[in-house]
């Protein structure tokens, strides 16, 4: 014994000791780490037009922006709701320092007249206008604008907070609409181009279609060469510009209660049943108790929990029954009270025949003499039903008095047996074939629920860890991650392309400690340690990387593959039909059974598809292009290789005035204007996002 002891002293002496080494290596690292501000990390976050952003400009940005969520929310932002701030702070530094030059450069600016016509002007600010309008008029009511700001010095300090921050906005929100207004202001269609937009929405053409899709043709019977790689990639290459990306694999260890997590629970209820029976205040004593929110509350027998539904005929005031098992906890119920409630509850199904003339009410007798003779019920409802209740073989369900027209509750309700109606009922609805389930009935209950859900106990959570973290220790690069995952049986998924500001990873959710590490430690091949993720321990390895700019001809070569070889499927294709002659149906036929005819009687110009074919604009175009009776050569589109017959073409019209053509171009194209701007602005900025560092 005395051995022991003298073993148990030191061993604790030992782990205190480990205990301590490690959280000096941890603040260590963090001190001396790549993020470190004394290692010279940590105080940056990017670059805006040449002009470095730093790490406390950034949160003063983000402190603001929850300043201002916060008083027009009253409450502060939740962690879901920060990311978004974080954005909107970044895309604040954006404009502040890439817009305003392009701002400078044209001479656009906010004078302090342009300022005052917002606040007392005839341009009274939208927002200002909202909050100061009359409610009787409906109209802006300068006075009441002016009052408050007389009596704004004497309104609480969040008050003029509040209004600081409204004027502070207004300059820079002038000056971007200012500036979009130079463009949207040039903007002009001509006459030419609202005749085209007419003429895509209303020329129709009726064609006929002779159509071989590439995989007719096997692979294995196309030969392609690097060369042939990279002429296309060179020839395309705009295609494959991207973001900086990186990618990884990971496995996860989802933490799941075990059985001995649920007997513990479920014997926890029955020590705690015996009480819950002797107990006076049983609202109080289940709320004190229960994980659920749903402690007590009035029940009749078409809601009763499933389990004392099952026992209605012998349930008794004062009963404690369960605990039972329902979903991922376990619950137990009291009986409170049951009494004679002054509203009545039955359960029925109907056949709803709409109409209210003869021929209506002599379809649903029928019917209800079908049903008498045998038919089943359900299948009637399914078949004539012409309601909501037809998919479920008209089931209504239980309903309480007063929900359902007086007709059909009276007959439902007075009904002194179960079973068919001896005759339909009419309502304002139609006709009613009535099928009464349960009889009319006004007990309730009043019932107690003490809810307690399955949690993992600390042993589950260590034990699911555990294996997290052995097969961390056991993998070390791509390959053997891989092999581990296989010898253990354990799925391994993909997270392609991941961006720095990603805060999602496939079925993980919310990972951003994740995507944190990919960004800020790892490289290729590196595994990650143990993260910690609601209920799952995730365990990754970084895949592969690109670069901001051109994918390389080796990441996008699998891609390009497929697209050489369909043109080069495709050149057999036309080769073959080239030779072919007479109507489309003879050629399909001559070719073989992977080439089929197919028609189109209502094609748009506007139209980007054909059927069976898919999307194919150039075949849309190539089909408008021909004049009735012609035939076009075949030619490679999307998916396939087609020859068209245009059978007719209808163009439509001239008409005096193309002003309603002109204004939808028009509109689509200033639509694009913000857009257009943002990314344009944002792309010369050469901005540098390394937010990630930090959140």
């Amino acid at each position: 014994m005395a051995l022991i002891n003298t073993l148990r002293n030191k061993m604790g002496k030992f782990i205190v000791a480990a205990v301590a080494i490690a959280i000096m290596s941890f603040v260590m690292a963090d001190l001396f780490g790549p993020n470190s501000t004394i290692m010279g990390g940590g105080n940056d976050v990017g670059e805006i037009a040449g002009k470095t952003i730093t790490l406390k400009e950034f949160q003063s940005t983000v402190q603001e922006r929850e300043n201002s969520y916060a008083l027009n929310t009253n409450r502060q932002p939740t962690e879901n709701e920060r990311p978004t701030i974080r954005q909107q702070a970044w895309d604040l530094l954006i404009a502040k320092y890439a817009f305003q030059k392009q701002y400078d450069k044209v001479g656009v600016q906010v004078t302090d007249e342009e300022v005052w016509d917002m606040l007392q002007g005839k341009n009274i600010n939208p927002g200002l206008e909202q909050a100061f309008t009359n409610p009787q008029t409906g109209q802006y009511d300068r006075d009441q604008f002016l009052n408050y700001l007389q009596q704004l010095p004497t309104l609480p300090q969040e008050a003029q907070v509040r209004w600081e921050l409204f004027k502070k906005d207004l300059v820079p929100g002038r000056t971007r609409l200012k500036y979009e207004n130079l463009l949207v202001k040039s903007n002009y269609v001509t006459t030419a181009e609202a005749k085209r937009e007419y003429g895509n929405q209303n020329d129709v053409a009726e064609i006929k279609y002779l159509y071989v899709p590439y995989y007719a043709v096997s692979d294995s019977s196309v030969a392609i060469d690097n060369s042939a790689l990279k002429t296309y990639y060179n020839n395309n290459k705009e295609r494959y510009k991207v973001e900086h990306t990186k990618s990884l694999k990971y496995v996860s260890f989802q933490v799941i209660p075990s059985a001995d997590d649920s007997t513990f629970v479920r014997e926890d209820l029955l020590t705690l049943k015996e009480e819950f029976s002797r107990v006076k205040d049983d609202s109080v004593f289940a709320g004190l108790h229960s994980d659920g929110n749903s402690f007590f509350g009035k029940y009749n027998p078409g809601n009763l929990p499933l389990q004392l539904k099952a026992n209605i005929a012998n349930l008794s005031k004062g009963d404690v029954r369960g605990p039972y098992l329902d979903n991922d906890g376990f619950k137990l119920y009291k009986i409170t009270d049951i009494f004679q409630d002054t509203i009545s509850y039955a359960k029925a199904s109907h056949i709803l025949i709409k109409g209210d003339d003869d021929e209506a009410k002599a379809e649903a007798r029928d019917i209800l003499n079908q049903i008498k003779n045998g038919a089943d019920f359900a299948v009637m409802a399914r078949e004539h039903g012409t309601d909501g209740t037809s998919t479920r073989g008209g089931d209504l369900g239980w309903f309480e008095s007063g929900k359902m027209v007086s007709e059909f509750e009276d007959a439902v309700f007075s009904a002194k047996k179960v079973g068919l109606l001896n005759d339909v009922v009419k309502t304002q609805f139609g006709y009613h074939i009535i099928k009464v389930d349960e009889l009319k009935n006004n007990t309730a209950y009043k019932i107690a629920t003490i809810e307690r859900d399955i949690l993992p106990s600390d042993q589950t959570i260590n034990s699911a860890f555990t294996k997290a973290d052995l097969f961390a220790a056991n993998v070390d690069d791509i390959k053997s991650f891989e092999e581990q995952a296989k010898a253990d049986t354990i799925a391994v998924l993909a997270a392609p392309k991941l961006k720095s500001n990603d805060r999602r990873i496939g079925a993980l959710g919310d990972a951003r400690q994740i995507v944190q590490w990919l960004f800020s430690d790892a490289s290729t091949g590196d595994i990650s340690r143990v993260f910690e993720l609601d209920d799952t321990y995730v365990v990754a390895v970084m895949t592969g990387e690109v670069e901001k700019g051109y994918q390389s001809l080796e990441n996008v070569k699998a891609e390009i593959t497929v697209k050489v070889k369909n043109e080069a499927k495709g050149n057999q294709i036309i080769s073959k039909l080239s030779g072919l002659t007479g109507s489309l149906e003879e050629m399909a036929t001559a070719y073989g059974s992977d080439a089929n005819v197919y028609s189109s009687s209502d094609l748009l110009l506007s139209a980007t598809s054909l059927p069976t074919v898919g999307f194919d604009p150039v075949a849309v175009g190539t089909a408008f292009s021909l004049e009735a009776g012609e035939t076009s050569k075949p030619f490679a589109g999307e998916n396939g290789v087609l020859i068209i017959l245009m059978e007719n073409k209808t163009i439509a019209p001239e008409i005096a005035d193309y002003a309603t053509y002109k204004n939808q171009v028009l509109q689509r194209i200033n639509g694009q204007v913000g857009y257009n701007i943002t990314e344009a602005i944002k792309e010369n900025a050469n901005i540098v996002d390394e937010r990630y560092r930090v959140y």
